[in-house]
């Protein structure tokens, strides 16, 4: 077994170790724009982004999950699988979430005793309460890109500035769900969403980010970045 240090945006020590068959990176494709977090789960910070359809390097997956180790553009951290795509031997184009068992190394993460669970790598002490419903999971694997389960997704074009700054200085406590902020996502009902004065959608903050939501269908438009 082999450990390494993970390098992220921020200071910090954590020990990601490689085992398993797999060897090589993996390329993948994301299927909309996706988080680069420090660590694997939804408190992390996000330290970069991979642009819908941009080519990022897998260096392997933790095994029982949908957390994956990526290199892109200089910033390496993890990304959630549902939401890239790679062709392994058969040629065949799936979601990495399906990928076969041998296909990526496997991985595991954990943070050194000197900072404590994620004191370093940039988690909150947010409890996750649910998770994230659906999104462009494999979107252009056989399917129009920005499809989900469903129906279509709704996007938008950037907000109004004013709108932007309501939702910014009008921060509310996040909520933590399993899974990713993306455009598409659905929100569960036990998640309350704020009115905009005089506009069509509300906001919310997800695992750290302020998005959109258009209220009845409770999926998200847009992620303020």
């Amino acid at each position: 077994m082999k450990s390494i240090a993970l390098k992220s945006g921020i200071a910090g020590a954590a020990l990601v170790a490689m085992s398993g068959i797999a060897s090589a990176e993996v390329m993948a494709k994301a299927t909309t724009d996706l988080n680069i977090r420090s660590g694997p789960g939804p408190q992390y910070e996000v330290v970069g982004v991979i642009g819908a359809s941009e080519d990022t390097n897998v260096g392997g997956c933790i095994d029982g999950s949908k957390w994956c180790r990526v290199s892109h553009d200089g910033i390496e951290g993890w990304a959630y699988s549902d939401y890239l795509t790679a062709s392994f031997d058969t040629g065949e184009t799936v979601v990495l979430t399906e990928r076969p068992a041998t296909a990526v190394p496997a991985v595991t993460y954990e943070s050194t005793a000197s900072t404590g669970a994620g004191a370093a790598t940039g988690a909150t002490t947010g409890a996750v309460a649910g998770a994230i419903i659906g999104g462009p999971v494999g979107a252009v694997v056989g399917g129009a890109a920005g499809a989900v389960a469903g129906g279509a997704v709704d996007t938008i074009s950037a907000p109004p500035a004013e709108v932007r700054t309501y939702v910014q200085s009008n921060a509310v406590e996040p909520v933590y769900l399993e899974g990713e902020v993306v455009v598409g996502a659905g929100l569960p009902e036990t998640v309350e969403i704020r009115e905009i004065p005089d506009y069509e959608y509300r906001y919310v903050y997800v695992n750290g980010q302020p998005v959109l939501v258009e209220p009845e269908s409770r999926r998200i438009v847009y992620v303020m970045r």
